[in-house]
């Protein structure tokens, strides 16, 4: 299995278009230091030529150049099989409306998320104007095969599993399974890699499953709780936003730092957290720890 990040900042990007916050400020002077970041989303592919799409970020469409290294022979190209969602927020599910040239184009999500995606935000309705967007239910703590956009099996599955968080603030009701975890296995190997880009608190249950996986793909968001508030930018700290702080005690760095897990990244990273500078004191310790802070384009191979 290949997991590619395709983008590793929170919404709005790195650095964020009105934001001169000191990780910004950084990005826009000296890039090599605190390198650009689209918005989050990655991909994982069984044959390193189909791929399927964990989020789809308003940034897709430069993002999808990444999985295009050669010049296709066919005069349209659709480089995914299908997009797999962790929740129904702006910033994973605005990129659906902008691959409606796909044609066809299956969407993986719980009931939850696509409630909300129908009745809120109305993205499925409008992307359905252009494209067939059949929608496969996940059934939580339930493995599911994930097949091609054929039908044809892909060689690999995913476990969604609900984590602690609020469901958007544009959605109507709060719906079990509006925002999930995911689980990616290799079906030929067992390899796994866990997919969490949003999460307000870690469980002893969630550490458990994060402690199968071979890569971990983590919320990055807030280096502390009162990030915004102490830049004057913010009045709600990073728990009252549903993202689990990577500093102090109970932080996610203190309880991720014990995993077994190969490779344990951080992604969807906020433009003010100090880690996106490479020679903060903040990215130091994220290093120290064994963990990576993810930057678009890396690539594992699990």
């Amino acid at each position: 299995m290949r997991v590619v990040l395709l983008g590793t900042a929170a919404g709005g990007g790195f650095p964020q278009w009105n934001c001169w916050c000191p990780s910004c400020r950084v990005a826009r002077h000296d890039p090599q230091a605190a390198k650009p970041r689209r918005q989050s989303s990655a991909a994982i592919s069984a044959d390193g030529r189909r791929w399927f799409l964990l989020n789809a970020s308003p940034d897709v469409r430069d993002q999808l150049a990444e999985l295009v290294p050669n010049t296709p022979t066919s005069i349209r190209h659709v480089p995914i099989e299908g997009v797999l969602l962790t929740d129904a927020e702006l910033d994973h599910t605005l990129g659906l409306v902008l691959l409606r040239e796909a044609r066809h184009l299956p969407i993986f999500s719980t009931s939850a998320v696509c409630a909300t995606l129908e009745r809120d935000s109305r993205i499925l309705p409008v992307t359905r104007a252009f494209c067939d967007v059949p929608v496969k239910e996940l059934l939580l703590d339930t493995p599911q095969a994930l097949p091609y956009r054929d039908g044809s099996p892909s060689g690999l599955s995913v476990e969604a599993f609900a984590v602690p968080a609020g469901p958007p603030r544009f959605a109507a009701r709060d719906d079990f399974g509006h925002t999930v975890g995911m689980l990616l296995l290799d079906d030929d190997t067992g390899k796994m890699c866990a997919f969490v880009p949003a999460c307000g608190g870690l469980t002893p249950s969630l550490l458990d499953r994060f402690a199968q996986a071979d890569v971990l793909l983590f919320d990055g968001t807030f280096w502390t709780d009162d990030e915004l508030i102490a830049l004057g930018i913010g009045d709600r700290t990073a728990r009252q936003m549903d993202h689990l702080p990577i500093s102090g005690p109970e932080g996610s760095l203190e309880q991720l730092a014990a995993l077994p897990c190969r490779h344990r990244i951080y992604t969807h990273i906020n433009n003010t957290n100090p880690m996106l500078v490479e020679y903060s004191p903040e990215c130091a310790a994220v290093r120290r720890a064994g963990l990576t802070i993810g930057v678009d384009g890396l690539e594992i191979n699990v």
